[in-house]
């Protein structure tokens, strides 16, 4: 829309248009319009223009933070290498799912389960996804992508190793590995980073203070046995992480009543450890 105004002289009257005004912004928020004009492709391109003044070098960096990128992860992986490594499902799981995990984060660490998982021989280093300061000294985005690439290249095969660790002692020691993969990344921890573990294994702890096949799965007796591992600093600190768990009870081994049972047993435990959200596929 358009307001008209007449202005008058010896000549006759004369119009001339004047575009309506832009709705404003209250005081102190941020004018919508411009957020969303500064966001496209042209605008920033403008900006970046060699002979661009210091006041649009600081729109640039602006309208970058407003454009955003969601924050990467400090993440971990766990991998069991007991009776679930042994259909090529599980090991399909770690080829098809890792990836896109890896896509999200800027650090992994790795643990194995095995018989024995927190004083295991059988480690896989950790990879630092991000670019570091000294590859890439002036943020540029083209090279933390290049960077980035690169390095979750080395991921799955270093997840897929784990599946050939030796025994180490009979049944599966899937607490154990909790443990050691939570300190790992403890030590790397980031307060203004989301914080993130995948898990490759059936959940089917069988060693040490819980033996899921024998355990009483009442309310009651759940309960007790998660404050148990608790006091006793069994269970790992998750404080703040997101939990996924690909192959949970895999092979069905317990009855089938028995099986919603124990996915709350797991589901507790993941809280009673602090994770803010535990998905059991």
């Amino acid at each position: 829309m358009r307001a008209e105004e007449r202005d008058g002289d010896d000549d006759g009257a004369r119009e001339r248009r004047i575009p309506a005004r832009r709705p404003v912004a209250a005081r102190g928020a941020p004018d919508p319009v411009a957020a969303s004009e500064a966001c496209r492709p042209e605008a920033v391109a403008r900006a970046r223009g060699v002979g661009a003044v210091l006041g649009v070098i600081l729109l640039v960096a602006a309208t970058v933070a407003a454009c955003g990128t969601e924050a990467k992860a400090v993440c971990g992986v766990i991998v069991d290498s007991t009776s679930y490594a042994d259909p090529a499902t599980s090991r399909n799981d770690v080829t098809s799912k890792l990836p896109a995990f890896a896509q999200g984060c800027d650090w992994i660490g790795f643990a194995a389960v095995t018989g024995s998982s927190e004083s295991s021989t059988c480690r896989q280093d950790p990879v630092s996804i991000a670019a570091t300061q000294a590859e890439n000294p002036n943020d540029n985005p083209v090279v933390e992508d290049r960077v980035r690439a690169h390095r979750i290249t080395e991921v799955v095969p270093r997840a897929v190793k784990l599946f050939d660790c030796p025994a180490e002692g009979e049944g599966s020691d899937v607490l154990g590995a909790l443990r050691y993969v939570a300190k790992q990344l403890g030590a790397q921890r980031q307060p203004d980073k989301p914080h993130r573990l995948i898990v490759f294994s059936d959940l089917i702890n069988n060693r040490g203070d819980l033996n899921i096949n024998k355990l009483d799965l009442s309310e009651g007796a759940r309960k007790q046995k998660i404050k148990e591992l608790r006091d006793a600093r069994l269970l790992p600190d998750l404080t703040g992480y997101s939990v996924v768990v690909h192959g949970f009870l895999r092979e069905k081994t317990s009855s089938p009543d028995r099986f919603p049972l124990l996915e709350g047993f797991w589901r507790e435990s993941f809280e009673a450890s602090g994770a803010s959200t535990v998905d059991l596929l």
